[in-house]
C-alpha cells in the first residue's frame, strides 16, 4: 500500500443501504468495485479507497441513526476525495489546453478549461462509467434528477481523487486524458458557439435559407432513470448534425452544435 493509500485508510466505513434499485445496482459490493476498476482502467492497491469515493454524504444519517461516532465524519464520505479530484481535474485540464493551444491568450485558455470541467461534462463521463450503479447512498435517499446529477459529478471528481491517492498523479492523468483527447474538440467548439447553439442555428438558417431547423429523435437508450437521447438537426430532409444527451433538450443542443460545425451550412 502506498503512503497516500495508507493515510486514506479509514477505520470502518459503514455499509450504506442501497435504497433505489433503479439507481444503485444490485450486484454484490466486490463485483461492483471490480467492474468499475475495469471500466476506469485502474486496479487499486486498496479498493476501499475507491469505495470511499463512491460513498455519498447521505450515509451520515445512517451513522447517526445507529448511534455511531460522527467525530470522524469527513473520513466516511467522498467529500474530501471530491475536493482533491476537483483540483486535479482543473490542473490536468489547464495543462491540456495550454499544450493544445499554444497561441491562445489567458482568457481563451481559462474559458476552454472551464468548459472542459463543467458539471454537465462530468455527469456525461460518470454515466459512461455507470457510476450511478456503484454509488452508496444513505437508507431512504431518493435523489431528484438535479441531485442525482450533482452526485454523479461529485463522484467522478472523487474517483479522480481516489486514483491519485491510491496510484499517484500519472495514472490519474491517464484516466482523464482519454476523455479529454476524445471529447475536448467538441466541448470547446460548443463553448465557443455559446450557451445556445439551437438559437444560433435558428438565426443562421433563417438568415441564409429563410427556413428554421427541425429536430428528430432517432434513438433512446438506457433505463428510464438514465436515458440517453440521440437527435438529428435537419433543414428540410437534409441532416445537418446529430448529438446525444441525457434529455431531449440537451440532445437537441448537441445536434445544433454539431450542425454549426459540420460545414454543411
Amino acid at each position: 500500500m502506498t503512503p497516500r493509500a495508507a493515510a486514506a485508510s479509514h477505520a470502518a466505513i459503514p455499509e450504506p443501504t442501497p435504497v433505489a434499485t433503479d439507481w444503485v445496482g444490485d450486484q454484490p459490493d466486490q463485483q461492483r468495485l471490480q467492474r468499475l476498476q475495469r471500466a476506469i482502467g485502474v486496479r487499486f492497491h486498496d479498493p476501499d479507497t475507491l469505495r470511499l469515493a463512491l460513498t455519498h454524504r447521505s450515509i451520515m444519517q445512517d451513522v447517526v441513526s445507529a448511534g455511531g461516532d460522527v467525530a470522524h465524519a469527513p473520513r466516511l464520505t467522498n467529500e474530501r476525495l471530491e475536493f482533491l479530484g476537483d483540483a486535479i481535474l482543473g490542473a490536468v485540464a489547464a495543462e491540456f489546453v495550454y499544450d493544445r493551444e499554444p497561441d491562445a491568450d489567458e482568457g481563451t485558455l481559462t474559458r476552454h478549461r472551464v468548459a472542459l470541467v463543467r458539471a454537465e461534462t462530468l455527469v456525461r463521463w460518470a454515466r459512461e462509467l455507470q457510476l450511478g450503479e456503484c454509488l452508496y447512498l444513505g437508507h431512504g435517499e431518493r435523489p431528484s434528477d438535479g441531485a442525482r446529477d450533482r452526485m454523479l459529478a461529485g463522484a467522478f471528481e472523487a474517483v479522480v481523487g481516489a486514483i491519485f491517492v491510491d496510484r499517484g498523479l500519472a495514472p490519474a492523468k491517464r484516466f482523464l486524458q482519454k476523455f479529454l483527447d476524445r471529447d475536448a474538440h467538441d466541448i470547446i467548439a460548443r463553448a465557443e458557439l455559446g450557451a445556445n447553439p439551437k438559437g444560433r442555428l435558428q438565426e443562421l438558417l433563417q438568415e441564409r435559407y429563410r427556413q428554421g431547423p427541425s429536430y428528430r429523435t432517432i434513438a433512446t437508450e438506457g433505463p428510464a432513470h438514465a436515458q440517453t437521447f440521440t437527435v438529428e438537426a435537419l433543414i428540410g430532409d437534409t441532416v445537418l448534425g446529430a448529438g446525444s444527451g441525457p434529455s431531449k433538450r440537451e440532445a437537441q443542443q448537441a445536434a445544433a452544435a454539431a450542425a454549426l460545425t459540420s460545414g454543411l451550412i
